[in-house]
């Protein structure tokens, strides 16, 4: 079955922000010290958002695993917001944190469109 297309679009904005935190891209480094996220957890962050774009990718033909990464990226861009809360950051700064929450519990709460 064919991937819907927001998914692909937005597995590809996980793949290259997992390349810009792999390679260390300096506004990552920036965002990362200025929410006080220790140098020593980083390596993360490539890990988490490799999976997620490969599971973005999946949502045509496993729509439940589909699924089950936009409830995860929800939860991620959840907390991603309250660090930058809990770090007294600009409000500008976590808009777009706060709009991938609004995507993915929509594409958590509708699905593929596809029988799971």
């Amino acid at each position: 079955m064919a991937v819907p297309k927001t998914y692909v679009a937005l597995a590809a904005i996980q793949a290259g922000d997992a390349a810009a935190c792999a390679f260390k891209a300096p506004p990552i480094v920036k965002a990362f010290d200025d929410l006080g996220v220790p140098p020593r957890i980083r390596w993360i962050f490539p890990v988490i958002k490799s999976a997620s774009a490969v599971g973005l990718l999946a949502a045509g033909r496993y729509p439940a695993l589909g699924r089950l990464t936009t409830a995860l990226l929800t939860v991620y861009f959840v907390l991603a917001v309250g660090a930058h809360i809990r770090a007294h950051d600009k409000p500008v700064n976590a808009i777009p944190a706060a709009g991938f929450v609004a995507t993915y519990a929509v594409l958590t709460a509708k699905g593929t469109g596809r029988a799971t």
